[in-house]
């Protein structure tokens, strides 16, 4: 079992991954918007482990997932930070505080 860590580049990368086949480096650029270098280096990190086969053609390189026995561990935080708003007591419109000017 290889345990990867939610959040990280390795995890949207293995997940993109499992979701398509046939896939090349410059699909996953594209799709995760990751420089070319980011992408070549975590691959090339996943090939020494086992865990992807990098595929060279002249024009494109494919990528094949070798093993599917992933475990991803961590917790799973929000992306976007949410602002609650905690509204003051506003007075009513319709209450009488004093003089009208017309």
């Amino acid at each position: 079992m290889i345990e990867i860590t939610n959040g990280t580049i390795e995890e949207r990368i293995i997940k993109l991954l499992q979701k398509k086949y046939p896939i090349t480096i410059k699909d996953v650029e594209k799709e995760l918007l990751i420089s070319r270098k980011i992408v070549i280096r975590v691959l090339q990190k996943f090939q020494v482990k086992g865990i992807v086969q990098l595929e060279p053609l002249p024009d494109k390189t494919y990528i094949r997932l070798t093993r599917n026995d992933f475990s991803f561990v961590g917790k799973k935080r929000q992306k976007k930070f949410i602002k609650h708003y905690k509204g003051k007591n506003k007075k009513q419109p319709n209450e009488y505080e004093g003089i009208m000017f017309s």
